[in-house]
C-alpha cells in the first residue's frame, strides 16, 4: 500500500438507532465505507449477549488479490460481562487467546471473562493516565473532535501498546484464534486492527471501512452512552456525540502522524513494532488465504 495515499472518502455520520431497513439505507446512500461491513454483518458480527462490537476481520481483500482468513481475530470491546452461553461461543470458535488494550485500572475494575486455559495478555501502555471525564467537562459543539485528533495523533505509546499484540499473531497455534479488544472497542482497538489489516497489504479504504463501522455495531451502545453522558455529566450533546462515536479524521491523524514522525507506515511498523520482511512474511502466510 502506497503511504500517503490518504485520499479522502464519504463523509461520516453519526448513526441514530433506527428501524434496521433504514438504517442500512442511510449507511449505503451517505457513509459508503460501512456499506460492506454491513452487508457482510451476519458473517462478520459475533452476537454476544456480555460484549459489543465483537466481530471478525476475516475476509478483506488485500491489495496483491488475497483476502483474509475468516475466524482467525476477532476485535472486540469491554470482554468483563461475557455469559456462559458467550463462552460457549469464543469456545466453539477456537479463540484461546486475549490480547487486552486497557489500562491497569479499566482491567482492575472490569476484569474479562475468559475461558480456562485463554492465554491471556494485558497491553497497558498509554492507558493509564487518561481522564477523558475531567478533559471534556467543558468542551463544546465540535472542541471535542479537537480532543480525539490530538490523543489519535500521539504516537508516544503505540509501540509499547501494540509491539505485544502483533508478537501474539506472529506466534498464534494453527487451529487457535485471538480476540484483541478495549472498553469501547473502537479507538485502541480501532488503531491495532488498522496497523494490522495494513501489514496484510489491506487498501485504506478498506481499513476505515472497518474502523467506522464500530458506528453500526455499536449504535445502540452509542445511543445510550451519549444519553448518559448528557443527563448525567451534563455534557453539550455535540460533544458525547463526538466521544460516543469513530470519524474518519480520527484514524486520519494517527496514520498522518506516523508518516510524518517515521516516513511512512511501513517503516514504523519495521523500526518500531519490528516487523521485517520475514515477518510481514509469516503474517501473511497465517492470515491470508492462498
Amino acid at each position: 500500500m502506497k503511504q500517503g495515499n490518504f485520499s479522502r472518502g464519504p463523509c461520516f455520520f453519526d448513526f441514530y438507532p433506527m428501524k434496521k431497513i433504514l438504517l442500512i439505507l442511510i449507511c449505503s446512500l451517505v457513509t459508503g465505507l460501512s456499506s460492506a461491513q454491513i452487508a457482510d454483518s451476519a458473517k462478520r458480527h459475533v452476537t454476544l449477549k456480555g460484549a459489543a462490537n465483537f466481530r471478525d476481520l476475516g475476509g478483506y481483500s488485500t491489495s496483491d488479490g488475497h483476502h483474509i482468513k475468516w475466524g482467525q481475530v476477532y476485535r472486540s470491546a469491554d470482554m468483563s460481562k461475557l455469559t456462559d452461553s458467550d463462552l460457549s461461543v469464543l469456545k466453539s470458535r477456537k479463540i484461546s487467546y486475549d490480547v487486552d488494550l486497557r489500562g491497569h485500572q479499566e482491567q482492575a475494575q472490569a476484569p474479562d471473562k475468559i475461558n480456562p486455559g485463554t492465554d491471556y495478555i494485558l497491553c497497558p501502555a498509554g492507558s493509564d493516565n487518561l481522564d477523558w471525564a475531567k478533559s471534556i467537562a467543558k468542551l463544546r459543539g465540535n472542541q471535542a473532535d479537537s480532543l480525539m485528533i490530538a490523543y489519535y495523533s500521539n504516537t508516544q505509546f503505540l509501540a509499547d501498546r501494540y509491539k505485544p499484540f502483533f508478537d501474539k499473531l506472529l506466534n498464534l497455534p494453527q487451529g487457535q484464534s485471538l480476540v484483541f479488544h478495549c472498553t469501547a472497542g473502537k479507538d485502541r482497538t480501532g488503531i491495532g486492527s488498522a496497523l494490522f489489516l495494513y501489514s496484510l497489504g489491506v487498501s485504506y479504504e478498506t481499513i476505515l471501512e472497518d474502523y467506522l463501522a464500530s458506528n453500526y455495531y455499536r449504535r445502540a451502545v452509542n445511543a445510550q452512552l451519549t444519553n448518559q453522558m448528557v443527563k448525567f455529566m451534563h455534557l453539550d450533546p455535540e460533544v458525547a456525540k463526538s466521544m460516543a462515536g469513530v470519524k474518519k479524521e480520527y484514524l486520519d491523524a494517527t496514520l498522518n502522524a506516523i508518516t510524518r514522525q517515521f516516513g511512512s507506515v511501513d517503516n514504523y511498523l519495521r523500526t518500531q513494532i519490528g516487523l521485517d520482511d520475514s515477518k510481514i512474511a509469516i503474517l501473511k502466510a497465517k492470515y491470508l488465504e492462498k
